[in-house]
């Protein structure tokens, strides 16, 4: 079932929360992985505002939806995702890698209220995804795993590793999201190590593949529920999205994937971005 008009504004304006949060906090630490939390923000959305199993009140609940974000750098998307549905208060978010916090850089399932997963050394999500989804299976569970990767992470031999395990044992309940930002730490995916067609790539290794834009809602909910109906093939969603994503001026900055705030001009951006999202989340309210 695709949106409604209701159901589609409450996670337009999610995904706004979600936004404004994520600038918000990693301004306030001082520098961060902007452009690779931002790139996420309309797939959190969709998650947490419409297509996963949760309860806030109760994050360890059985019957509940897991999400592994093995690219754990954009960590501060996921804690802005989870305090706008209510797993804990926002205010957190100000502590974000502070000494002491709940919410470290990258996500620890010890610490922070609806974590599944710790994650953040590269490629390892991957495994840990194809594992819950197998004890899952063996419980005899519906539930999903909706695992988000990095495209630049797809360097690690692991991932592919864990991709072909979960189109063996064809782990239906196992959405793997690509979230090809075509950008990492040193420059492009092309330049670094060439990532060729990934969609292809991923239907060689077994798997149903649907693509999406990045910042395009109704076409992440539909993917995803394409994914869903899918009984017999591992399943993947190509996410193509753009590093910065929502905010033109960190769209267009080089240097996007770890942002320092340590200049009068790109403060001044992040202030002009946050009263606007501020803005627009006010009349969205209204």
């Amino acid at each position: 079932m695709g949106m409604l008009t209701e159901e589609r504004q409450q996670v337009e304006l999610l995904a706004k929360k979600i936004r404004r949060d994520t600038l918000f906090a990693i301004k306030k630490m001082g520098q961060g992985h902007l452009g690779g939390s931002l790139s996420i923000v309309e797939l959190l959305a969709v998650l947490y505002g419409k297509q996963m199993t949760i309860n806030p009140k109760q994050p360890l609940w059985e019957n509940r939806d897991r999400l592994v974000l093995s690219k754990g750098h954009a960590g501060a998307a996921l804690y802005s995702a989870l305090a706008n549905t209510g797993f804990f208060d926002r205010e957190l978010l100000e502590t974000l890698n502070e000494g002491g916090t709940s919410l470290p850089s990258h996500p620890d399932r010890n610490k922070t209220p609806g974590i599944d997963a710790t994650t953040g050394s590269l490629g390892q999500g991957t495994s840990m995804a194809a594992g819950i989804a197998t004890g899952l299976r063996l419980s005899q569970s519906e539930n999903y795993v909706y695992l988000i990767v990095g495209d630049g992470e797809l360097n690690e031999g692991q991932c592919w590793e864990a991709f072909q395990y979960i189109a063996h044992a064809k782990l239906t309940h196992c959405i793997v999201i690509i979230d090809e930002n075509k950008k990492q730490l040193d420059g492009t995916t092309e330049e670094i190590l060439t990532p060729f067609d990934l969609a292809e790539k991923m239907k060689a290794f077994g798997f149903y593949v649907s693509k999406a834009k990045g910042a395009d809602l109704l076409a992440i909910d539909q993917a995803i529920q394409q994914s869903k109906e899918i009984e017999d093939q591992a399943v993947c969603i190509i996410l193509d999205s753009i590093k910065g994503q929502g905010i033109p001026y960190f769209e267009e900055l080089a240097d996007n994937h770890s942002v320092k705030f340590n200049s009068e001009e790109v403060n001044q951006a992040a202030e002009r971005a946050l009263a606007e999202l501020e803005r627009e989340i006010k009349e969205m309210e209204e």
